[in-house]
């Protein structure tokens, strides 16, 4: 059975056409407020539903229940806080903003919540750090010093260049209902696809009805793939590869973490939102570094039984000389020296030099995408 929405409601913060006309008719009387591009993409997750249950930004007792319990304060789990920060606040509580980024006005926002929070505290519940070459760690010293809470309602969403790949919880579950899927598996990635992958999604979609391919878009750190890249190699590899009627590929835009395994919980919840019944949890989910073990994220889903969504562990894939095909350790017999791992890193030394991976590490349909862009990383 498709899975509920988190929180047991999808919540929908959009306003109608007449009501978006007649407060933008009346922007002047309202303080407008500049928030930046991630604040924009946390606003339409939450208006469309990818977060619920929330409303809006966190108020300081769900704020601090987050950082505390990795849930609210209604005991719902929750395990990343989605927050805005602004420095000194000109307004106050109970007042009604515009929030703008740069010259659009994104969203209407009641203020219930305006506080103050401690960064150490912050970087440390989230990341296990609070080393600055963290990338989510600095992000957090960066920001503002006041938080503020409150439910907001949509006016504009941002400019969308891959607006034909993206879908929302509501059509996601229509679409898995016209396809009669009843249990739907998600595969969260920031990565062009390699044959290790591959492997991890085939085997996970043996078990379901349907594999729901959920990449992300947007502002991410420097050396991962550029959105327009992790979109075009699924697309090819989509065309020759996949069943038409077992897998769907559709992308999400979110800022990415990196907070490893409490980011795990929080991707899990995102795609039982879309209206999946299970999620593949990776090797280092939404890590970076080593700032976390390799399998730390699956431990952390055991404190969450009641979580409404399935997680599934799949061991990560290598190619084995001996097999002669992609396995994983728990069905592989062979000892290591038959082992080749498939490692990003490698990878990208390899594209960067213009050197074509072997098959078993990327397809050639891939590669060819990727060699096209004269440069497919984030600088």
């Amino acid at each position: 059975m498709i899975s509920k929405p988190h929180g047991g409601k999808l919540v929908k913060k959009l306003l109608s056409s007449r009501e978006k006309e007649k407060i933008l008719e009346e922007q002047n009387e309202f303080l407008k407020i500049k928030i930046n591009y991630g604040n924009a993409i946390d606003i339409e997750n939450i208006a469309y539903g990818v977060y619920s249950p929330l409303k809006g930004f966190l108020n300081n007792e769900d704020f601090q229940s987050v950082l505390d319990c990795m849930r609210l304060s209604n005991d719902i789990p929750w395990t990343i806080p989605i927050v805005l920060d602004l420095k000194n606040p000109s307004f106050k509580e109970g007042d009604e903003i515009l929030l703008y980024y740069n010259d659009l006005p994104i969203a209407r926002m009641c203020v219930e919540d305006i506080y103050t929070y401690n960064k150490k505290e912050f970087a440390q519940k989230i990341f296990k750090t609070t080393d600055l070459e963290h990338p989510g760690v600095s992000k957090i010293y960066k920001m503002e010093d006041y938080l503020v809470g409150g439910e907001i309602e949509l006016l504009n969403e941002l400019p969308n260049p891959f607006g034909r790949y993206t879908l929302r919880p509501e059509e996601t579950r229509d679409l898995f209902k016209d396809r009669g899927w009843k249990r739907i598996v998600a595969f969260q990635t920031r990565n062009v696809p390699h044959r290790g992958h591959e492997y991890i999604q085939k085997v996970a979609l043996t078990f379901v009805d349907g594999l729901f391919i959920n990449p992300v878009l947007g502002k991410k750190k420097k050396g991962d793939y550029k959105d327009e890249v992790i979109i075009k190699a699924y697309d090819v590899l989509f065309k020759h590869y996949y069943p038409k009627n077992s897998a769907i590929l559709a992308t999400v835009r979110y800022e990415m973490r990196y907070a490893g395994p409490r980011e795990a919980i929080h991707h899990a919840i995102m795609r039982k939102n879309f209206g999946c019944t299970h999620f593949i949890v990776g090797r280092d989910h939404a890590g970076v570094g080593d700032y976390y073990g390799p399998y730390e994220a699956w431990d952390l889903f055991k404190e969450f039984p009641d979580l409404g969504i399935t997680p599934m562990f799949i061991y990560e894939a290598f190619y084995c000389k001996k097999c002669g095909e992609m396995v994983n350790a728990k069905i592989c017999p062979h000892d290591g020296e038959y082992h080749i791992k498939i490692s990003g890193t490698k990878l990208r030394e390899m594209i960067i030099n213009k050197e074509q991976p072997p098959e078993y590490m990327m397809r050639p349909e891939v590669y060819e995408v990727i060699k096209n862009f004269k440069n497919p990383f984030v600088e």
